[in-house]
């Protein structure tokens, strides 16, 4: 069975190359279903490869396939190979299951839509590349994936790319990606030179013999990419304006496919990072910061999907910050338990907006839980999985983390926990804002009738906010003005089954004894010694648990008393709203001294230098064949008279040598 695995990235290519070939024939709705099947069909044969791998001993859990060898180049030799193990196989899982019910649930959504069949080509593809990513046996493999999932993601993001703002977020995905794949490349050079293979068996077997200062600059350098690629500081910011694409992409990237490809990569390498301490200071450090900074512009969002967007970040520093301390299982965990109830959340977010008609500003809803009540009540399922609700997915694997954070240092702790109670906060106002309350869209037909300025003027549209997918009604199935509504069946259905997992999610490592310690045991071959252990005593896990549990509740508390009770009043500062103008800072800074800068390299460096060496030689060369050119006349008398001379140079020479 374990053969079979080559069928797992194999049916979404396939899916992507039909629908090249044939996707315009089949239109809507077949090309949908189409790729939708291609990735269900990967999701069956990821679950065959997993009962083969089940069957094997605890200890020979590693399957290598090599499909052919890619590029021998002198010492290197790279295969496309497939490295089958529980970590590669477990993100698969979770790759290819909640992929499909994106896929299914985009059906619905992209309803009308005139590039129909291009957008489920665009997703096969993405599918494809991650599952290359995450079973590719060599960091170059992974590197393929690795770029695969970055075009796709500018394809996806700027779908509706006759939009400005799409078309910019798209441009500005892709080029702050480059800056981490920087960091990716100059790793891969640097292990190359180190041990003469990129394969990850062979960095895995020599990892310990590194020089502490070799491993440390390789595991940073992988932190730069993994930063670009999970949104980590300081290169989050393309982020957010990734909800400029369809919201079945939002939920794709954000939930289970780009963004958890650092996290996956970090913990793949986690024998590197073993040699490398430092190293994993700088990673925990990162994450942590990176969780409390998103958890603070959320709070002052108002596009329903920028505050999932910023929530992203910071759930994924949670998982930076276990992987800095060492929890790679902990780590792993809470990447499936946010896939689960983030998805939830997009993908509820999506049908919020599906049924209210193309809106995405929260201030703008209210009340909706009457009148949309399965997308309330499995997204108020995602909100209790997300703020850390016991017995809810999130809070099994958050306060895994926190957990093994307090070993690490009780100020990464505090941070965390500070985190969770925002987070508990934020997302408290998010479905206050848009399930309960007034109806406020009710409101929408007057505030028409007095104006667009008088309307501004009592509240301003966040400027930061994430521009509203107003792509038309027909893109995702709206009915253009009147009352919310629920969405149909084909968009329901995978809310309900996500809101399921968001629930039981955490079942797969429950804390309590060590047999229900499931996923710990099936991860445990890829990790052994190099996988921290929490020293602490039962009654200290109990104690940071309940403070864990009582800190959530209070966030929801506040958000309850800020936003449904209105006891006391909303703090939104400008400053979070505009996301503490990092990404202004970022704009000026690239188009005032870095457009100086790029115009001193071209006009001065390329124009003057470069150019001028070249144009130079030619010019050298110009000349120096006009002055050649004054001895071909084309007379013979003048030819016979420059061999005579000849002649007589070269006998004049020998005569001179023989006198010597």
């Amino acid at each position: 069975m374990l053969d079979l695995v080559w069928l797992i990235p194999a049916l979404p290519l396939a899916g992507f190359l039909l629908l090249v070939l044939f996707g315009r024939r089949l239109g809507e709705p077949l090309a949908g279903w189409l790729a939708t099947l291609m990735v269900a069909g990967s999701f069956v044969a990821t679950l065959i490869v997993y009962v083969g791998l089940l069957d094997r001993h605890h200890d020979e859990r590693v399957f290598t396939q090599t499909l052919f060898q890619w590029m021998p180049v002198g010492n290197l030799g790279v295969d496309i190979a497939f490295l089958v193990d529980p970590l590669s196989l477990t993100m698969a899982l979770f790759v290819t299951g909640i992929g499909s019910l994106i896929h299914l649930y985009a059906i619905g959504y992209m309803h009308g839509d005139e590039r129909f069949s291009k957008f489920f080509l665009y997703l096969n593809l993405f599918a494809f590349s991650m599952l290359m990513l995450v079973l590719g046996d060599n960091l170059l493999v992974t590197f393929l994936g690795w770029e695969g999932v970055g075009a796709c993601s500018y394809f996806l993001i700027s779908f509706w790319f006759t939009r400005e703002s799409a078309a910019v977020a798209g441009k500005k995905a892709f080029v702050t990606n480059r800056v981490g794949d920087w960091g990716f490349m100059v790793a891969m050079f640097l292990t190359f030179a180190a041990i003469g293979s990129l394969d990850y068996l062979d960095l895995f077997a020599e990892a310990e013999g590194l020089a502490e200062s070799t491993a440390t600059f390789i595991a940073l350098m992988l932190l730069v990419g993994a930063a670009g690629k999970s949104a980590q500081l300081p290169l989050y910011v393309w982020l957010p304006d990734a909800m400029e694409g369809p919201t079945p992409v939002s939920a794709l990237i954000h939930a289970a496919t780009m963004v958890t490809a650092g996290v996956y990569l970090m913990c793949r390498v986690n024998p590197l990072l073993a040699a490398a301490p430092d190293a994993m200071w700088v990673i925990a450090i990162v994450g942590a910061a990176t969780a409390l900074f998103a958890a603070t512009i959320a709070v002052a969002q108002n596009d329903i999907k920028k505050v999932l967007a910023y929530s992203t970040i910071s759930q994924l520093g949670y998982m930076f910050l276990a992987v800095g301390s060492g929890a790679y299982v902990a780590a792993v965990f809470h990447m499936v338990t946010h896939a689960f109830f983030k998805a939830l959340l997009f993908l509820g977010s999506g049908s919020v907006i599906h049924g209210m008609h193309d809106e995405q500003d929260m201030r703008r809803m209210g009340a909706l839980r009457k009148l949309m009540p399965i997308t309330a009540g499995t997204f108020i399922v995602g909100w209790l999985a997300i703020a850390g609700v016991p017995p809810f997915a999130g809070f099994w694997s958050k306060d895994e983390i926190l957990l093994y954070a307090w070993e690490k240092s009780p100020v990464l702790w505090a941070v965390g926990l500070v985190t969770a109670l925002l987070t508990a906060y934020y997302m408290t106002r998010q479905v206050v804002m848009v399930f309960f309350g007034r109806p406020r869209w009710e409101e929408e037909a007057e505030h028409a009738r007095v104006g667009p300025a008088e309307e501004h003027a009592q509240e301003p549209v966040a400027a930061s906010g994430a521009a509203a997918e107003l792509h038309g009604d027909a893109a995702h199935g709206g009915h253009g003005g009147g009352r919310p509504h629920e969405s149909p069946p084909i968009m329901w259905i995978p809310l309900v089954v996500l809101a399921v997992l968001s629930v039981v999610g955490g079942a797969l490592n429950l804390p309590f004894t060590s047999d229900l310690m499931v996923l710990e045991h099936w991860l445990e071959p890829v990790f052994g010694e190099h996988l921290a252990h929490a020293h602490v005593s039962t009654a200290g896990k109990w104690t940071l648990a309940i403070i864990a549990t009582v800190t959530s509740l209070v966030g929801i508390a506040l958000g309850c008393l800020v936003y449904e009770r209105r006891k006391v009043k909303a703090v939104e500062p400008k400053v979070l709203e505009q996301g503490w103008y990092v990404d202004a800072t970022y704009a000026a800074a690239v188009d005032g001294p870095g457009r100086a800068g790029f115009d001193l390299v071209t006009t001065g460096l390329d124009a003057k230098i470069v150019d001028g060496a070249v144009n130079g030689s030619a010019g050298l060369v110009r000349m120096i064949g006009s002055r050649i050119r004054r001895l071909e006349t084309g007379f013979v008398r003048n030819y016979a008279l420059g061999v005579a001379i000849g002649a007589v140079g070269l006998l004049g020479w020998f005569v001179s040598r023989a006198v010597v």
